[in-house]
């Protein structure tokens, strides 16, 4: 036997059952909230040519991405991101679209995650991207849609905490250091690397610049982190870095996201595309960012479009994850009716099958050739009636679980009433018989051999 035959690559896995109806249903909740927004969607290859994403703002590491040629010796990729993709088919496909250009998404993204990550390198990702519309009305827009993402997801149990690149970004023009310096900062700011970041900042000249670096992954919180910052930072740059994000806070709150939104100062993303505000949202119970996006006014210079955009991904794993955590995915439905074919009725039985299905039932065809197997079937599966379509005229047989502390004679009273809609006995005639108990098993089978009469 072939070593890998029984097994999955690293980083993916198979859903199962409620996993499948829990990614289902996240995805369709999203799907239904960017359609009702005005978005369009779209859908993208799996696979991209390098240059997509090799670009002048690398937006992922080289090494992140699962790289393969193709039959000329192309360097492809696995789609590791959709904005980038989104960014293509704009500046190629939709050039003379009516601005503003509202698309939606919803597929799988692939990163190489080293080590012992806790991360699949297989994700499924949902998001909006808000094309040619610049400003403040467009992030704000944004903002509340990803806010609103997560508060259908969730409840009220997220946060979403959002930043400016352009603060950032000012001070590094003030810090009198080399490029990977810089990057080292940043990276540190990002992981929240404290001592890391006194290290290396005590290598560079005191100054301002690096008293407020060494604050910066401390700033974090409401309008008090605004009033702190600017008192630290005095240059144009950084002033209106920070007036847009209290105007945002402020619009945020007025919508009622008081106590989801945080200001966080210390938020620089790894994608360096980013231009204006930066947002991430997380969930409780998950160490995991849930929504990551911001403003990325120069991407789409780079295929030749030069407009402005913004826009989120959201981790709809995460989501998935929440919602069985908390029980909120209900186990799949069994059939409720089993059809049963008798010797030569297959394609009766079928056909039955199809009728059942158009009136809205939930139906299976029965693979047995004996009714009693069909029977057994139908109790393991929990399945509530069997159809069984042979030469005399169909039947129907009721499948039902013996309750402890009720009589038969009490089951069948109830069972009466509820096959005929709540109406009393007095109202209808039933004849039955019961053909079959099985004391043993707790389980006996009702044969109605007539037709009601109202």
């Amino acid at each position: 036997m072939r070593q890998n035959r029984r097994i999955t690559p690293e980083g993916t896995r198979d859903l199962l059952f409620e996993e499948s109806l829990a990614r289902r249903e996240a995805e369709g909740m999203l799907s239904d909230l960017f359609v009702g927004r005005g978005f369009s969607e779209v859908m993208t290859p799996g696979m991209e040519f390098y240059d997509v994403f090799h670009a002048d703002t690398m937006a992922i590491p080289a090494e992140s991405m699962y790289k393969f040629a193709d039959a000329k010796g192309r360097l492809l990729v696995m789609r590791p991101d959709s904005t980038m993709p989104i960014a293509r088919l704009v500046a190629t496909r939709m050039q003379n679209a009516r601005l503003p250009i509202r698309l939606y998404y919803a597929q799988d993204v692939y990163r190489f995650h080293h080590g012992l990550s806790g991360h699949y390198d297989q994700m499924f990702q949902a998001g909006v991207e808000l094309i040619g519309a610049a400003g403040e009305r467009a992030d704000l827009e944004v903002l509340s849609l990803a806010a609103e993402a997560l508060r259908q997801s969730v409840g009220e149990g997220f946060r979403l905490e959002i930043g400016h690149v352009g603060f950032f970004q000012s001070l590094m023009r003030q810090l009198p250091a080399d490029g990977e310096t810089k990057d080292a900062i940043r990276t540190l700011i990002e992981n929240k690397n404290y001592a890391g970041l006194s290290d290396e900042l005590d290598a560079l000249p005191p100054s301002q610049t690096v008293d407020v670096l060494r604050r910066l992954p401390r700033l974090f919180g409401g309008e008090e982190v605004l009033r702190a910052a600017a008192s630290l930072c005095h240059d144009e740059d950084t002033k209106e870095a920070l007036a847009c994000l209290a105007r945002l806070y402020l619009a945020l709150r007025r919508l009622g996201l008081g106590d989801q939104v945080m200001i966080d100062l210390g938020l620089v993303q790894e994608n360096e595309y980013y231009t204006g505000v930066i947002f991430r949202g997380y969930i409780e119970g998950s160490g995991d960012t849930v929504v990551s996006g911001g403003r990325y006014d120069t991407l789409l210079q780079q295929f030749g479009s030069p407009l402005p955009a913004t826009g989120f991904g959201v981790n709809v794993d995460c989501l998935t994850k929440a919602m069985l955590d908390r029980g909120e995915v209900d186990p799949p439905m069994p059939p409720e009716i089993l059809v049963h074919a008798r010797p030569g009725h297959e394609v009766d039985a079928l056909q039955k099958v199809n009728e059942l299905i158009e009136q809205g039932m939930l139906c299976e065809f029965s693979v047995f050739e004996e009714l009693p197997q069909s029977m057994d079937y139908a109790r393991a599966r929990n399945i509530g009636q069997v159809y069984d379509v042979g030469d005399e005229q169909n039947i129907f047989y009721i499948v039902m679980e013996l309750v402890e502390g009720i009589t038969l004679k009490e089951y069948i009273i109830v069972f009466l009433i509820f096959m005929n809609d709540g109406l009393s006995t007095n109202e209808t005639f039933l004849k039955f018989s019961v053909i079959q108990i099985m004391e043993n098993r707790q389980v006996f089978d009702l044969h109605i051999s007539t037709s009601f009469l109202l």
